[in-house]
């Protein structure tokens, strides 16, 4: 059998072959791990080097007591990486299936397209002021017609964003919301995009899953409420505005900080902002850190201890809500009453109760212990329900407590009267005979008329601490007409009435009757009739809230007005350094006898204790302490009910709290001083107790 051979010519090529793949591959594995290995394995590893801004934490809001209101909460917040998103093949299905999965785990993503989600699309009625300005600002990036309609903008942005016809119009304004969002912010100097702030961690946990290129996630903090009460004198944050940029840019602030926007957070924004941080990141290709380095330290921001006492705020805002509500039934029912007995019911008469507030201040001091308006909101959600907020009907974003202005009715008698006395134009034994009519401008057509002249009586003589018992009309018309305006408003002042009362937060000033800004406010020129009704807390006076408790404050305690500040202290972040610690300030005083004041306060005292207002007895004989008030029917104009206001102050031998309150058509103020009543009812209750959380009920030392 002959056997076959390989004849050398083949072995030789062969052997030439496996030479060749044997160099090419000794070539290119020399290449890679000697000519270009430390190249590969950075690569491979991606090592990535960055520094970015640390938020420093906000300072906690806290009671008198030391009682936590607001604090911050660690959360973690999805941003996307643009060059990863818009590296994939097709970003707007990315971002579409982003936004899906955000919405299936209950999460909400940042929308700042202020145009219908769905068709026919329409620009939103309530843009914001910082959506008019991002969208004018895009407007003007891309060279677009301002009078665009959002339709037409639509349709540009699926041409600019190649969003092509397969998706639908309501998939396309996602997409289109998105992109503007992050597109918007190189119009603006505003924050980084965030997709979803305080995410879950449900969809963190999917999203790592998934490992959804361009999606990271970054550490931040969001405030967190301890109590639901209190809305309009904590206020809330947010992101800056572009206002809001360009001076706080010039105290170092990051674009993406968070400022107080209103209450607190707004008035001590400069102590509760701390002062963010630089951290240095290495991280390899999987986005894992493998170091970190503090360039600076952050350094939280301070605490801040208000007057507030949170259990009596609590207790005061529900009592003036459950008061509101009471009121609105005998309205209801008193209206069903007369259909029944078939008396006529005017439909044109407005005696809806539209808002209220009350305050409690310390007597002794000027702080304030609670205000309360009503209505109300949850500042948790006033970000996510603004606009919602403004359409609500009777404004509950209006603090009532310190910017509702209201005429005081006979609450302001008290000042006339020791004005009258003071000026020497009455004293305590000076009495004037009630003729239910005064008539001294009759002749001029002007006859004003004490209340109790439409029941078809008059008041007998009174003196100065009668007629602020009974509320006569007449005796203080008598008085205001040789007293004069300009004197009553000198007084008026003192007791801090239409002048700032010394508080941190926004409130109005008021207006004392003066015949200086009276056409200002009425159209009309002054007269004669002006001074008498500015006597009995009429004319153009309205003052606030917080001004009618410190002026009942200041005649509790003999005449001296205190600063109504709501700073209790402020101590450094982790408690150990006290910065500030409040001090009872004067802002000024109302000099009179001491006679004076007896008769003043007496006649207050008469008002709740003297059987001939056995309405007003009734109310108050079984309070735990004794009790003076005053109080006072607004008149708010034909067809309209009036308001009714209430002031009081106890214990009426020792005074250290006076309480007003102010409801918008409640009729009269002997129709709500009950609200007064339960108010110092859990003011006597929580004076009286402690627990663990509050021992010895002293600041927090």
């Amino acid at each position: 059998m002959n056997k076959r051979l390989i004849k050398p010519a083949r072995l030789v090529a062969m052997a030439v072959i496996l030479l060749v793949l044997l160099t090419v591959y000794l070539v290119f594995l020399y290449k890679l791990q000697i000519i270009k290995g430390e190249e590969y394995y950075n690569r491979s590893n991606e090592i990535t080097t960055t520094t970015r801004t640390v938020t420093a934490a906000r300072g906690n809001i806290l009671d008198r007591y030391g009682r936590v209101l607001v604090s911050n909460k660690e959360c973690y917040n999805l941003q996307i990486d643009t060059d990863k998103l818009f590296a994939n093949e097709d970003p707007n299905a990315v971002i579409l299936e982003l936004v899906k999965m955000v919405q299936g785990f209950g999460d909400s993503y940042t929308d700042d397209l202020p145009i219908s989600t769905e068709t026919p699309f329409e620009y939103n009625e309530n843009m914001t002021a910082i959506q008019r300005t991002m969208l004018n600002a895009y407007f003007k990036r891309q060279e677009l017609d301002e009078n665009s309609t959002a339709v037409e903008l639509m349709s540009y942005m699926r041409t600019r964003y190649d969003i092509d016809n397969s998706y639908t119009a309501e998939e396309m304004r996602i997409i289109a919301g998105v992109r503007y969002s992050i597109n918007v912010r190189y119009a603006v100097n505003t924050a980084d995009y965030i997709f979803v702030e305080d995410a879950s961690m449900e969809l963190i946990s999917s999203i790592m899953e998934q490992k959804l290129a361009g999606i990271e996630v970054d550490r931040a903090y969001v405030r967190e409420y301890s109590t639901e009460y209190a809305a309009h004198i904590l206020g809330y944050t947010g992101l800056m505005t572009q206002e809001e940029y360009e001076r706080y840019s010039l105290l170092n602030y990051a674009n993406d900080a968070m400022v107080g926007k209103d209450g607190i957070e707004y008035a001590f924004e400069s102590y509760l902002h701390g002062k963010d941080g630089e951290v240095k990141e290495t991280r390899n290709a999987a986005g894992t850190i493998l170091a970190t380095e503090y360039i600076v330290e952050p350094e939280p921001g301070n605490h801040i201890y208000l007057t507030i006492d949170s259990v009596l705020q609590e207790q005061t805002e529900r009592i003036l809500a459950s008061g509101v509500e009471s009121l609105k039934k005998t309205y209801a029912q008193a209206r069903a009453e007369a259909a029944g007995r078939g008396e006529p019911y005017d439909p044109e008469f407005k005696d809806e109760i539209t808002g209220a507030a009350a305050v409690v201040v310390d007597v002794r001091t000027g702080e304030p212990l609670a205000m309360a308006s009503w209505p109300t909101y949850d500042v948790s959600t006033v970000v996510e329900n603004y606009a919602e907020l403004l359409e609500t009907p009777n404004a509950p974003l209006f603090n009532r407590a310190l910017m509702g202005a209201y005429a005081p009715g006979s609450t302001f008698k008290p000042c006339t009267a020791i004005a009258a006395l003071t000026k020497g134009i009455i004293n305590t034994e000076y009495k004037v005979k009630c003729e239910g009519v005064f008539t001294k401008y009759a002749a001029d057509g002007y006859a004003p008329e004490c209340w109790i002249w439409a029941e078809g009586y008059t008041h007998p003589e009174e003196n100065v601490t009668t007629a602020i018992r009974d509320s006569c009309n007449y005796f203080f018309y008598t008085i205001g007409n040789d007293l004069g305006v300009d004197d009553m408003g000198e007084f008026a002042h003192n007791f801090g009435l239409g002048v700032p009362t010394g508080i941190e937060l926004v409130e109005t000033t008021g207006n004392m009757s003066n015949r200086a800004n009276h056409s200002d406010y009425t159209g009309t020129e002054w007269r004669i009739g002006d001074t008498l009704q500015a006597a009995i807390g009429q004319a153009d006076s309205v003052f606030s809230p917080i001004q009618m408790a410190e002026y009942c404050a200041t005649i509790a305690n003999g005449g001296t007005r205190y600063s109504a500040s709501i700073l209790k202290a402020i101590r450094n972040y982790d408690y150990t350094e006290k910065l500030y610690e409040r001090e009872p300030e004067v802002l000024s005083t109302v000099e009179t006898a001491d006679y004076n004041w007896a008769a003043v306060h007496e006649g207050m005292w008469l008002v709740l204790n003297d059987y001939i207002n056995e309405k007003n007895v009734l109310e108050w004989y079984d309070c735990a302490l004794k009790v003076a008030g005053k109080t006072g029917t607004a008149q708010k104009g034909e067809n309209i009910q009036n308001d009714g206001l209430f002031m009081c102050y106890a214990p009426y031998d020792a005074p250290e709290v006076a309480i007003f309150v102010a409801v918008e058509r409640g009729g009269s103020g002997a129709s709500v001083q009950f609200i007064a009543r339960q108010i110092m009812d859990a003011y006597i209750t929580i004076r009286g107790y402690s627990d663990t959380s509050e021992e010895e009920m002293c600041l927090l030392k």
